[in-house]
């Protein structure tokens, strides 16, 4: 316990490192892949991905979350967790290899059922890697993850760019998913130098399988209530449609994604620590949560301000009309970056059925927003989603930090001087951007305007609202962990 802090600096930081580098190549990539590629061959994955998503869920059952959260484990759990994760990921790939050609018959798109197909391997090549990752986490040994998940994505970017140039069309995306989770499973097998035993019974995983049933049961409510838009849209308005959209929705939750990566990983592990120490959990809890809005307030504000421009330097101009849907949807940005720490509040406490009940209201609202969207295409649907989010945003961090030990006092105070910051910054580079004439081009507008909002906020930040002080122990702490060596 007395390295916990060393060993969470430490591993924030080669979290953050790898989740920028993995933010670069993937946005890279698509910069690439978006001009070697059609809307449509984007489409037709997505229709794929979008209903075996769901499958995806089932893949470790939870049961990664659980040991990381676990105080204890025995050799004897873990590889007993480690079969009935190779389990399940065996059984999902063949329900998988059966829907293929029901998902086909859904879309009336024939295309889909041999990409339906070739995609049922990723759950067992993803299960087979589960309970290795969880040990190195539990371990938080997050420098070795960091350098594992960077060479995963570097290799499948690679096949997927060097495919879409021999002309392989949508089986580029596909051969891109699927490298992922062999390069990823292979390393995390090497790294941790773990060999599961045989599997036993009565070893004490009753407790850990109904946890992870409950962490599993929340994936998918939320899985679903986020993906519902994805099959509507590709049912009724065609691959083309979902291309466009699914697009835009892939760069607003970029951000999130890699924040919520970075540092939730740790943030969960630590807090799973000390989770019976009330003060040193809110103190910890607090810091980690206003350090991923302060570094969301700018991209969101970015998303919105100059949203055209954004998509013609990374997409280019064919895909001019996924603009509007980036814009409208990029207030959901800032929504998930603060929504998405609260689960590592409530898994590290053990809360996992608050989670679901919250999802299982959550859910409703909105698909009904969907629905209501729906009629008007791809901007509406985007509209209406963006909009129950944040008209959902204060009940739910309310109802997540009740009786938790921190308040939502506390929460709204370790954003207040972000808030305010992030709208003296948006007056300023939004200013700036309406002097700029018309002509001007994309990357000029952005080179101008996202400097200048970024030195705005960063100056109202620590020199006005007082919290250069923050940043700069934060930093410290950083350095200093890096002169000391390796934390193991």
């Amino acid at each position: 316990m007395k390295d916990l802090r060393a060993k969470t600096i430490r591993g924030g930081l080669a979290r953050i490192g790898s989740q920028a580098a993995n933010l670069a190549l993937r946005l890279g990539s698509l910069m690439i892949l978006a001009r070697l590629l059609d809307p449509k061959d984007f489409g037709l994955v997505a229709m794929v991905t979008v209903l075996t998503g769901a499958l995806n869920l089932f893949r470790d059952f939870g049961l990664s979350t659980a040991t990381i959260q676990r105080t204890n484990i025995t050799e004897e759990q873990l590889s007993t967790l480690f079969w009935i994760n190779v389990l399940f990921g065996a059984l999902l790939t063949c329900i998988a290899l059966a829907s293929a050609p029901v998902i086909a018959d859904f879309y009336h798109e024939p295309r889909l059922r041999w990409i339906a197909v070739a995609l049922a391997g990723v759950f067992l090549l993803n299960a087979l890697g589960v309970q290795h990752s969880a040990l190195l986490q539990r371990q938080m040994r997050f420098t070795t993850l960091a350098a594992i998940e960077t060479m995963a994505t570097v290799v499948s970017v690679g096949v997927g760019i060097v495919a879409a140039f021999q002309g392989f069309g949508v089986w580029a995306l596909v051969g891109m998913t699927l490298v992922a989770p062999i390069v990823y499973s292979i390393s995390v097998w090497l790294a941790s130098s773990w060999t599961p035993g045989l599997p036993r019974r009565n070893v004490g995983i009753g407790s850990m399988m109904r946890f992870g049933g409950t962490v599993t049961l929340n994936s998918i409510v939320v899985y679903v209530a986020y993906n519902v838009e994805k099959v509507l849209l590709g049912r009724f308005w065609g691959a083309d449609a979902l291309g466009i959209y699914g697009r835009a929705y892939q760069l607003v939750n970029l951000p999130a994604e890699n924040l919520n990566s970075a540092i939730g990983e740790v943030a969960f592990s630590a807090l799973s620590r000390i989770k019976d120490d009330t003060n040193r959990l809110r103190s910890y809890f607090l810091k980690g949560y206003s350090l991923v809005v302060s570094v969301t307030l700018p991209i969101t504000i970015a998303g919105i301000l100059f949203a055209d421009d954004v998509i013609l330097v990374v997409l280019g101009p064919k895909w001019s009309d996924v603009a509007p849907i980036f814009r409208l949807l990029a207030p959901t940005i800032l929504v998930f970056a603060m929504i998405n720490p609260m689960w590592w509040l409530l898994a590290a406490t053990g809360l996992v059925g608050r989670s679901l009940k919250i999802g299982l209201v959550l859910a409703p609202l909105v698909i009904l927003s969907y629905v209501v969207g729906l009629p008007y295409g791809p901007r509406g649907v985007a509209l209406a989603y963006s909009t129950i989010m944040m008209l959902w945003l204060i009940p739910h961090l309310a109802w997540c930090v009740h009786g938790t030990g921190v308040s939502l006092k506390h929460v709204m105070r370790a954003i207040s001087r972000p808030l305010l910051s992030a709208t003296a910054a948006t007056v300023l580079a939004a200013g700036v951007v309406l002097l700029l004439p018309e002509s001007f081009p994309p990357i000029g507008r952005l080179l101008i305007g996202v400097p200048v909002l970024l030195v705005a906020f960063v100056g109202m930040l620590f020199y006005v609202m007082g919290q250069k002080g923050f940043y700069v122990d934060l930093l410290r702490g950083m350095t200093t962990r890096l002169t000391e060596g390796k934390v193991t």
